[in-house]
């Protein structure tokens, strides 16, 4: 029934459409014709929207009776962590357990300056 409904509407707006495109090349200055052709536009979008929202629906209908794949992709990886595989952004760990810090980044203490004597 609802296709039916779909159906009728995309035949008559789209044919709609196509008359005020014809009447508003035949005068582009005319505003009548402009904004009859955005109206029928409009019109054709929506029913464009209708047909997009029945796809959704019957996909979804379909996915709700099959279950869903797990990706091939996902479905290789290990199950568990590897401890030396850094995933998720942990910091490495010694051999000990600890975590391992990152060495700061100190400036460099440069030698004091002697003290000159004027013999250069």
């Amino acid at each position: 029934m609802e296709e039916d409904i779909i159906t009728t509407r995309l035949k008559d707006t789209s044919a709609a459409c196509a008359t005020a495109l014809e009447a508003w090349l035949k005068d582009k200055k005319d505003f009548k014709s402009r904004s009859e052709l955005q109206e029928s536009v409009h019109e054709l979008r929506k029913v464009a929207s209708r047909m997009e929202i029945e796809m959704a629906i019957s996909e979804r209908d379909e996915m709700t009776q099959k279950p869903i794949p797990i990706p091939s992709h996902r479905d290789s990886q290990k199950r568990g962590g590897d401890k030396n595989d850094n995933r998720g952004n942990r910091a490495p760990k010694s051999e000990g357990g600890q975590t391992l810090k990152p060495r700061s980044a100190s400036p460099r203490k440069s030698a004091p300056k002697k003290a000159s004597d004027g013999n250069d």
